[in-house]
């Protein structure tokens, strides 16, 4: 019997139809977060960068494309093979710092505080685009240097959704909710910006810090409040 080439549903899809039909089984209420049209995922985004075509072909020689490594949540987004050095303040630096793919037309780079502190910058939370005024940075890679005069920040919470669930939880594009994280480290961060767009699936996107700061895990259960 041939084998289907059909790809799986991510693995946040299946564990909300999952839990609805356990939940359904045992004649129990859904609880709000697995009422909605999409599962709801949050996921910790690590220090990473986002570059221009020519920025990467000053990097990594002319003509050079980025190689998706990793596909992450967001359709058509990856962590590229690629990555780079950063250079701080007084020469401090990170090795292997992840470029996520495809290209933009800025340069950009996401640290967290405690990232920022240890390369001796003084960054602002920022939304992401929102670069400038921002301190900038020297890049370094395989075949080049490329100078950021501006684009080091820390991006802050915000979440990702469609149009239906927007609808769902009652907001709009650039509006702001709560995000609850439940456990032994409860957190709610109550300024969170919604990004509304029909590509996006629903996802959640905190930086190392604030992950580790409430316990975030792969079964922490979170909660959106408008």
């Amino acid at each position: 019997m041939p084998s289907s080439t059909q790809p799986l549903p991510p693995r946040a899809s299946i564990e909300h139809m999952v839990r609805r039909a356990v939940y359904s089984r045992l004649n129990l209420p859904l609880p709000r977060s697995a009422q909605g049209p999409s599962p709801l995922v949050v996921n910790v985004s690590a220090r990473h960068c986002h570059l221009t075509q020519e920025a990467v072909e000053a990097l990594f020689g002319p003509g050079h494309q980025l190689t998706p490594h990793k596909w992450l949540y967001q359709e058509g987004q990856y962590a590229a093979a690629e990555t780079v050095t950063l250079i701080g303040p007084r020469s401090r630096v990170i090795s292997n710092l992840r470029i996520l793919g495809p290209c933009r037309t800025l340069n950009q780079v996401e640290l967290a505080f405690t990232d920022a502190r240890a390369l001796g910058f003084d960054i602002p939370v920022r939304l992401s685009g929102d670069i400038a005024g921002t301190p900038g940075c020297m890049l370094m890679g395989p075949k080049g240097f490329f100078r950021m005069d501006e684009g080091v920040i820390r991006a802050a919470i915000h979440v990702h959704m469609s149009p239906a669930d927007a609808e769902y939880y009652g907001v709009k594009h650039k509006d702001y909710m709560r995000l609850k994280v439940h456990g032994p480290c409860a957190t709610t961060f109550d300024q969170m910006l919604v990004r509304v767009d029909p590509s996006f699936k629903l996802e959640v996107h905190v930086d190392t810090d604030e992950g580790n700061a409430c316990g975030l895990g792969p079964d922490t259960l979170c909660e959106l409040i408008k």
